[in-house]
């Protein structure tokens, strides 16, 4: 099947009036909706933003494949948009994209189908090719693009070669898989494929795809090979590469950095995976170069954060009806407030610690790892070992099941199905269990008192120190480790009922981009037309909490921007601690402030003054360029 016959000139968009990323999704729809390839437009655009939420399908160099595959999908087909201004979609690498393809695969969708979709992520690598359908002027045109790109490509297809001999500059393996398996598993694929034929390298790729595994890798090849990158975002067969060199990335990194990942398996500085587990499932290295501490932390954060934002804003609304409302024995009683806090406070917020540890666990040992590291943040959640005990359960969790995989590895295979169902969650929560109730709860539980003591006893000038690095550390790196440890640090005291770290914490977060906003409107000379555009939105993440939004004006211009919002940031961090704000509420930005302990204008002015620092710093800093409308 060819592209074309997924794609018509009733599904072809050459002029997109769409000027955001949703609304070129809604326009797109429409079209396909339209053209009678829909059976349900609002739940394919459900499954389109699902996957949207996993990983931007804005892949950069302009080009956007926002891609779904649902029984909303009526027929196979494709969408083509273009737009010769730009649209901020989020791309990989912050540039506008000019070039749609939206790709609606139906839930039964056969190979066939799926195929010719995945050969059109790899044609859009040609840089001329793209650039040809920049300048289409016509439907016609794009399809007559289409179809002379793809025989190229099928011609191509037809001449490879299986590599079957390690060439003198080396034989590379490569394994691609994402989510959903259309797009960006064979984008990464033919990146990697195309950088080792220009390096002179012989490479095989196995691809994980909608369609199942393609060009699967044999025993004999991994053997041969000099190493394995293993660039995915879902799990792919492991057991086999036990003791070879791996190097295991994101997706995307195949399609962004194929010669810097292919030099690097080359000289032999990936490292040495070792499996643990079954023959057949995909357990993640435990080797040095395998998941870092950063990583295990922030699976659990971002875990844990769903029940901190529900929870914590539930909790928050709760206080609209007076601090004590939710108490009956309180003259300001209201059930509904009750309600709120009940569901928020005394549920979901108290759930934060066991399911951070949870995760933590499960990204250290897979799922064996749930069980023990969740009891254990249990444990401290409800023996006042608060945060720093979920954190510690959660390594102790994970690596007690480590421990037990290697001393029970040699059991004989036919008793290996009892290790997950009845060994590893047995032994891993009665020691996990055992070590955090006879070690770990009591010296936590001291430590979070003198912390609260200590931060309770603070004079004024060192709380204005610690609301001037809480708000600094916020900008640093604008959602990266520094970023999330001052914010995990605002948690920890707020489940230690200290709630004036956090004000200054969130206040801090809320400046680089609301910073950013004000400085693309009242220095508009400093910016180009697309950076004024996406100042916009910087107004609402800002706003919002989302200390992301400052990242595209960071990378593009770090020197000036990073310090500007650090100013701006401590200034704010500092001057909530000075007006003795407190912040019960973990996120929510402008829709907690009401709620805040203290007074919420002097709150909203701190914020204010910083956002304005920052502006001032990043008029001053930056010089004027000439605009481009």
């Amino acid at each position: 099947m060819k592209i074309t016959e997924l794609l018509s000139k009733d599904t072809i968009i050459l002029k997109l009036k769409s000027k955001t990323k949703s609304e070129v999704i809604n326009e797109l729809t429409d079209k396909l909706y339209n053209a009678g390839k829909l059976n349900d437009k609002e739940e394919y655009k459900k499954a389109i933003l699902k996957r949207e939420s996993e990983f931007s399908t804005g892949i950069g160099d302009g080009i956007a494949i926002p891609h779904a595959k649902t029984a909303a999908v009526k027929t196979p087909a494709l969408a083509f948009g273009l737009s010769t201004e730009g649209i901020d979609y989020d791309s990989l690498d912050g540039s506008p994209a000019n070039i749609f393809f939206m790709i609606a695969a139906s839930e039964g969708a056969n190979n066939e189908h799926l195929e010719t979709l995945s050969r059109l992520s790899t044609m859009l690598m040609n840089a001329d090719f793209k650039n040809s359908l920049l300048s289409a002027k016509n439907e016609d045109d794009v399809l007559n693009l289409i179809n002379n790109e793809e025989q190229e490509k099928l011609e191509e297809a037809s001449e490879e070669k299986s590599c079957e001999e390690e060439t003198s500059k080396g034989f590379v393996l490569a394994v691609t898989a994402c989510p959903t398996g259309i797009a960006h598993t064979y984008m990464s694929a033919d990146s990697l494929k195309n950088k080792a034929k220009e390096m002179g390298i012989n490479i095989k790729v196995e691809t994980n795809g909608s369609t199942g595994v393609k060009n699967k890798l044999t025993a004999d090849e991994i053997e041969k090979a000099a190493g394995i990158i293993v660039a995915a975002d879902k799990q792919v067969e492991m057991a086999r590469f036990n003791g070879k060199k791996v190097l295991q990335v994101p997706v995307v990194d195949g399609i962004k950095r194929p010669e810097e990942l292919i030099n690097k398996v080359l000289s032999g500085d990936a490292p040495v995976y070792t499996h643990e587990g079954t023959n057949d499932d995909s357990s993640k290295s435990t080797s040095g170069g395998g998941l870092g501490i950063y990583k295990h932390l922030m699976n659990g954060i971002s875990n844990m954060l769903p029940f901190i934002v529900g929870g914590g804003i539930l909790i928050a609304i709760s206080f609209m009806f007076g601090i004590k409302a939710y108490d009956p024995k309180d003259p300001s009683y209201n059930y509904i407030a009750k309600l709120l806090h009940d569901i928020g406070g005394d549920n979901a917020f108290k759930l934060m610690i066991p399911v951070l540890a949870g995760f933590i666990g499960m990204s250290i040992a897979d799922r064996p790892g749930f069980a023990p590291a969740m009891v254990g943040g249990y444990i401290a959640a409800n023996n006042d070992a608060g945060f720093i005990g979920g954190l510690i359960a959660g390594f102790l969790g994970g690596y007690v099941v480590i421990l037990l995989k290697k001393i029970f590895a040699k059991l004989p295979q036919s008793i290996d199905g009892l290790k997950p169902v009845l060994i590893y969650p047995l032994l891993g929560i009665f020691i996990t269990g055992a070590i955090m109730f006879i070690t770990i709860v009591g010296p936590v539980k001291s430590i979070n008192l003198g912390l609260q003591h200590w931060l309770s006893g603070m004079g004024t000038a060192n709380k204005l120190v610690l609301g001037l690095i809480l708000g600094g550390m916020m900008s640093i790196d604008m959602g990266g480790p520094i970023n999330k440890a001052a914010f995990a640090f605002g948690i920890a005291m707020i489940s230690s009922g200290n709630y004036y770290p956090h004000a200054a914490i969130m206040a801090g977060g809320m400046v680089p981009p609301l910073g950013i906003a004000l400085a693309t409107t009242f220095f508009k000379n400093r910016f180009t037309a697309d950076e004024r555009k996406s100042g916009l939105t910087c107004y609402i993440m800002g706003a919002c909490f989302i200390t992301e939004g400052a990242i595209p004006f960071a990378a593009g211009d770090p020197t000036r921007i990073i310090p500007a919002s650090v100013i701006g940031s401590a200034v704010t961090g500092a001057l909530t601690m000075f007006f003795n704000i407190a912040l019960p509420a973990p996120h929510g930005g402008i829709f907690v402030i009401p709620i805040v302990k203290g007074n919420p204008i002097l709150y909203l002015l701190s914020i204010i003054i910083g956002a304005i620092i920052t502006a001032l710093l990043i008029g001053i800093l930056k010089k004027p360029i000439k605009i481009q409308e």
